[in-house]
């Protein structure tokens, strides 16, 4: 019988754009200020970092590139704004890996619950952790 190796599951391009982006903390931050504070202008959201202006602009570019905000222009000003869907994908993605955390605590938890009834069961007392006045 042949194996048949199974399919390597890769992330499209665009989540690799949307991934790598996040991967900054400047770029998180960029992306928390619009969250909070609406659109906002390049000179606004460049006032906010010590950092020369070219290397803000490739962190704004980055964000455009993966979707993560858009740019609107208004006479001489840009205007950044963030774009939620990309979000919403990465939710989705990570979606699977929180059930399985939550699943493997809450056994962990019945488990340790179900040693300290046997515990308790074995002394005639129930153990507490909490400390009684």
């Amino acid at each position: 019988m042949d194996v048949i190796p199974a399919p390597v599951l890769r992330p499209s391009p665009t989540e690799d754009a949307v991934f790598a982006a996040l991967a900054s903390p400047v770029r998180r931050e960029i992306l928390r200020l619009l969250r909070e504070d609406g659109p906002r202008s390049v000179q606004d959201l460049a006032s906010r970092f010590t950092m020369a202006r070219p290397s803000f602009s490739e962190h704004l570019r980055v964000l455009r590139q993966a979707g993560l905000v858009s740019e609107r222009r208004d006479g001489r000003r840009r205007l950044y704004r963030l774009e939620p869907v990309p979000l919403a994908h990465v939710r989705d993605w990570l979606d699977p890996y929180e059930r399985f955390w939550r699943d493997r605590l809450s056994a962990l938890r019945h488990l340790l619950d179900d040693t300290a009834d046997d515990t308790a069961d074995d002394t005639g007392t129930r153990a507490h952790s909490e400390e009684r006045p």
